[in-house]
């Protein structure tokens, strides 16, 4: 992959973790999920808007985090990419098309995401007069999302470096379908119990982000987690598990506020060494 295409992807993902982080965090605050499902917003009907590049991430994003989602363009390439590209399940022709379909899988709390070909005004101006409400707005999402959630952390990373918030990113340089799966496991098992968004987000992302997921895998943590997939990933590597070369970085800012990272390049035996 090109540094262009690899920035616009990684832009991309970090967008829809903004949205989603959002969401998720939206649902922990709504009194009618219980703790145990506060990541996932089912039930609940997402109007994300203008199905452009911004509407997408806002759909993928409500995909991962369960809602049921809804957004509208007169754009025919835009149509066909969010088909193709499995970003909506639904290409219909009117908003009562659409609606049918999202009161039945609101109901039974579904994950699905429908798009009506036809203008944004033309849409919103119906849902006016139809008395359609729904539970999250695309501009109240994007506002909280501006001050980006999944950087936020309540620790003193002076006092406690490991506790800084990180941003932990891992690709590798082969069959990716194949290899990252398997540093997910390990990143799930490497985060702390109570970090249910990226959590569910790992569990989740992979169905919904398509081919701009694939070339790379991230999740907003801390250090502490980035140093235990460093330790788990170095272990599968030396038992020969990893027959793969990539890399595992984790960016984060210090007291001083200047942006550090950590780097661990990995390999099989013969190919690339294991180095901190």
């Amino acid at each position: 992959m090109q540094d262009s295409d690899h920035s616009a992807a990684r832009a991309f993902l970090l967008e829809t973790y903004r949205n989603y982080s959002t969401l998720s965090g939206s649902a922990a605050a709504h009194p009618d999920i219980n703790a145990s499902e506060r990541a996932d917003l089912g039930g609940q009907l997402f109007w994300a808007g203008e199905l452009d590049a911004t509407g997408q991430a806002l759909v993928i994003a409500g995909n991962i985090a369960g809602t049921a989602s809804l957004a509208a363009t007169s754009d025919p390439e835009a149509q066909r990419q969010a088909v193709r590209e499995g970003i909506v399940d639904f290409l219909v022709n009117s908003l009562d098309e659409a609606l049918r379909i999202l009161k039945n899988e609101v109901r039974k709390r579904a994950t699905v995401a429908v798009c009506v070909g036809a203008a944004l005004d033309a849409v919103e101006q119906e849902m006016v007069e139809r008395g359609v409400r729904p539970d999250v707005f695309r501009e109240a999402v994007l506002r909280a999302a501006e001050r980006d959630p999944a950087r936020k952390g309540s620790a003193d990373p002076e006092a406690d470096p490991m506790s800084a918030r990180a941003l932990v990113t891992w690709h590798v340089d082969r069959a990716p379908a194949l290899w990252l799966p398997k540093i997910d496991a390990l990143a799930l098992a490497s985060l702390a119990p109570d970090e249910t968004i990226a959590r569910s987000w790992l569990q989740r992302s992979g169905r919904y982000l398509g081919r701009r997921g694939q070339a790379e895998h991230l999740v907003w943590s801390n250090r502490e987690f980035a140093s235990r997939l460093f330790e788990r990933v170095g272990a599968m590597v030396e038992r020969g598990e990893l027959a793969v070369s990539g890399c595992i970085e984790a960016a984060w800012r210090g007291a001083s506020n200047d942006q550090l990272l950590d780097r661990l390049p990995f390999g099989p035996p013969g190919e690339q060494g294991i180095s901190t």
